[in-house]
């Protein structure tokens, strides 16, 4: 895996990945940046929400579990000295599908907190990860 991040002007950056796309990433005012894009710090959180929906929608669809929807809100506290790094982390999954078993759920979860998500694992060396689930039902609802 490959990643190119290149400084364009007061505190912007651009990030190309390895998979050829491009995020931009700024500071905030009082660092030098113009509040254009999300901190690095930001895009840590929501490549750790993104890796662990992912799984949670893969396992539950291997399984065969009629999920329509996965949200994930995630709230972190960071270290007061530097490096700033991230002590605690919580995880609110909202999982949408039609009749779908908490225990399926639950257990798709665990999963990815325990095994596959490799952005939490990482994040876990220096946070104490929680998290909770709820869980909706789609009937009734548009979409999915």
């Amino acid at each position: 895996m490959e990643c190119r991040v290149v400084w364009t002007e007061h505190m912007t950056f651009i990030a190309e990945t390895g998979s050829g796309h491009m995020v931009t990433m700024d500071g905030p005012p009082d660092a030098g940046g113009r509040n254009l894009a999300p901190r690095p710090m930001e895009m840590m959180l929501a490549g750790a929400g993104g890796c662990t929906a992912f799984d949670v929608v893969m396992i539950l669809k291997r399984g065969r579990h009629p999920v329509t929807g996965c949200e994930v809100i995630l709230k972190a506290e960071r270290a007061e000295t530097d490096p700033k790094v991230f002590t605690k982390l919580h995880l609110h999954f909202v999982v949408t599908g039609h009749g779908l078993k908490p225990e399926a759920v639950e257990r798709a979860v665990t999963l990815s907190k325990d095994k596959y998500c490799s952005a939490t694992a990482m994040l876990g060396a220096t946070a104490e990860i929680s998290w909770d689930l709820e869980l909706k039902d789609a009937a009734g609802q548009n979409g999915g």
